[in-house]
């Protein structure tokens, strides 16, 4: 049995997008069977503790029993000290395989400091897409938020998504007419990721397509075992992920004013490529 940590960035905080609003993801990689039936993961979740110091599982997670990471980027930028950063790279160093993500504009930009899965994710103040032509907001309506703000669709809808270059092993879906993974639930305002140039390890395995500009967006990009440790992937939206994107009854923090949709609760292909999509993530990490 592999062990996942699912963690945040931020301290147990009721109204913002603690860990506990991720249960519905936790519960289903806690209850995933190898090709034997035997229960494959035991997944532990936790949010940071105190912020403004080093974080005492992340910064020590070179040394830790864990096999694999699930990050959940969800600050605004100070979610990860210097020394978190240091551990989780140490970790991939020696083996260990992540699964980091995060949103829109800054929020989440205290992974640019992981080596490596750092450099795949783009924001507006640290380390912008490298097309200066995409540095322009998406999203007209989410007006607070500027770019990257790619807009897949409501919280509470799905999206349809593609796979990219040859079919990565994370995309492939046998109980889907096409083969491959089709769709991941939408947001309003998805972040931004590709391959960085000098990893040939890393290369862009999946895409959506903005409901507002028709903007061809990269959802999820692969990191290879290489020399520079195990495997990774760098997704462009926590919202892939939480209880409210699954089920959008489950409630969000206070802060999200957007109408919610409520199309993926009636057309259920849509939760089950999704969970699919996970399901093929966890194991493709452990292999």
């Amino acid at each position: 049995m592999l062990n996942i940590l699912l963690q945040t960035t931020i301290d147990d905080v009721p109204d913002d997008w603690n860990v506990g609003r991720f249960s519905r993801l936790g519960e289903f990689l806690s209850q995933l069977k190898d090709d034997q039936g035997r229960l494959a993961f035991e997944v532990t979740t936790r949010n940071r503790g105190a912020r403004g110091k080093p974080d005492p599982v992340l910064s020590n997670l070179h040394d830790s029993g864990y096999h694999q990471l699930w990050l959940l980027a969800v600050d605004g930028g100070d979610g990860l000290a210097a020394e978190d950063c240091a551990g989780i790279s140490r970790f991939r160093q020696l083996g260990g395989s992540l699964m980091v993500t995060r949103d829109h504009m800054n929020l989440g930009s205290s992974i640019c400091n992981l080596g490596g899965v750092g450099a795949a994710h783009h924001f507006h103040s640290h380390n912008p897409e490298r097309n200066e032509a995409r540095r322009c907001v998406d999203n007209l309506f989410s007006s607070p938020i500027s770019w990257p703000n790619y807009y897949s669709g409501a919280n509470g809808d799905f999206q349809r998504v593609r796979p990219v270059g040859n079919i990565h092993p994370v995309m492939r879906d046998r109980h889907s007419p096409t083969g491959v993974i089709q769709y991941l639930p939408a947001h309003p305002h998805e972040g931004a990721v590709s391959a960085p140039p000098d990893d040939p390890s890393a290369r862009v395995i999946m895409e959506g397509q903005s409901l507002a500009s028709t903007r061809r967006f990269n959802i999820a990009v692969a990191f290879e075992r290489s020399g520079h440790g195990g495997r990774a992937i760098a997704q462009s939206s926590f919202h892939h992920f939480t209880d409210y994107n699954w089920a959008p009854e489950s409630g969000c923090p206070s802060f999200v004013n957007e109408p919610a949709g409520d199309a993926i609760t009636k057309f259920p292909e849509a939760l089950r490529s999704t969970k699919q999509y996970v399901r093929n993530v966890a194991f493709w990490l452990g292999a």
